[in-house]
């Protein structure tokens, strides 16, 4: 028999053939169970398919006949021979089973392996003794293996023929399940066997792990992913942080200089209807501010020089010079906004602050001492 020539937990030919898994689950297994491990031929024959070479050559050839004990060689050598390859007897559980342990086997409960190793390595923590070898095998519900007693002389012509049919047996007894479970030797960095698929399981049964192709595509695809995942991130992180911040609006100021009573001429001014929504009107003996909003929904009316009026273009409300209504639905005359002669000399315009004349009530035009209030003195 081949050293490879084991069959351990693989299903007997005719068989299907096997994925990368399932041959580092018996890979494993074989390596725990100090069984030989499958050569490269052995894993291509098994993905094949096909039959493994040692079990295509035990197939083709057959056992050989054994030896007429007339023909035997000399006893001490027969002896030597037969003892150096008969097959090593099954390790015996040695040790006396503590109380502790015989009243978990009375409950009549087996235990699995994994429960043995954390039980192990439970003891090992809190400096117990561990479980020998009769306590993991009555734990696991096994008989004892009685031990076994050398024969004190074998005949001869015996000894032969157990060493051949030693020798061609395609299996050999699988140990103990004390001895599997037992630790010795260094620690690992996990308990029990890889689970079957995993990349621990592949590394430990020798067969290279699956997976996608280490390319320069993929390398791309993998840099685009995780760019986006921070992206996605960022703008997050972004948006909690702006959840913090004020809400603040930004509006023009209310008050502000519009220039030197001398800049403005007679008539309207409409320099600043774009910036501050005002009209500057100068009459013979006043200046004042009128703010360019209809008093009927808000609109803002337009100069017209040719006409000498506001008109409003969303109604048809008109207004004259002055910003008093003659015509359309604008219930009263537009308003006009607070003014003063600042320190500087120039005129300030403060719109925070509209003088009104309410329709049936007393005017708020001439409110003021000519230096400020609802009009300058020209």
């Amino acid at each position: 028999m081949a050293e490879s020539g084991v069959l351990g937990r693989l299903p007997k030919w005719p068989r299907n053939a096997l994925n990368n898994s399932v041959i580092a689950a018996e890979q494993a297994y074989r390596k725990r169970a100090g069984l030989p491990l499958l050569n490269d031929a052995d894993i291509e024959a098994l993905k094949a398919g096909v039959q493994m070479p040692w079990e295509t050559g035990a197939a083709a050839s057959a056992p050989p006949a054994p030896a007429p004990a007339a023909t035997a060689a000399a006893p001490d050598a027969t002896a030597q021979t037969a003892t150096a390859v008969a097959e090593p007897p099954p390790p015996v559980a040695t040790g006396t089973i503590s109380p502790e342990v015989q009243k978990q086997v009375a409950a009549g409960k087996k235990w699995s392996k994994s429960s043995i190793a954390a039980e192990q390595a439970r003891r090992k923590r809190n400096n117990l003794p561990p479980l020998n070898d009769a306590e993991i095998t009555a734990l696991l519900g096994e008989p004892l293996a009685p031990a076994a007693v050398a024969p004190a002389a074998a005949p001869v012509a015996t000894a032969a023929p157990v060493a051949r049919a030693a020798a061609s047996s395609p299996q050999q007894a699988p140990p103990s399940a004390a001895a599997s479970v037992a630790r010795t030797g260094t620690s690992t960095s996990y308990v029990g066997t890889p689970a079957v698929g995993t990349s621990k399981a592949a590394a430990a049964g020798g067969v290279p792990a699956t997976g996608p192709e280490n390319s320069e595509v993929n390398q791309s695809r993998r840099s685009l992913a995780w760019a986006m995942v921070a992206a996605f991130l960022t703008a997050w992180f972004i948006a909690f942080f702006r959840f913090f911040l004020p809400r603040t609006l930004f509006e023009p100021a209310t008050s502000f200089r519009i220039g030197y009573p001398s800049d403005f001429g007679l008539g309207v001014d409409t320099k600043f209807q774009q910036k501050f929504r005002i009209w500057v009107d100068r009459t013979p003996d006043r200046i004042f501010v009128i703010y360019a909003r209809c008093t009927h929904l808000g609109c803002t009316p337009d100069w017209k020089p040719s006409e000498n009026k506001f008109k409003c273009p969303c109604h048809g409300s008109g207004y004259d010079n002055e910003g008093i209504n003659f015509e359309g639905p604008a219930p009263r005359p537009m308003d006009r906004a607070h003014v003063e002669i600042a320190p500087d000399g120039q005129i300030l315009v403060d719109v925070a602050k509209l003088y009104q004349w309410p329709k049936g009530q007393p005017s708020q035009f001439n409110e003021g001492d000519g230096s400020k209030g609802a009009w300058l003195r020209a």
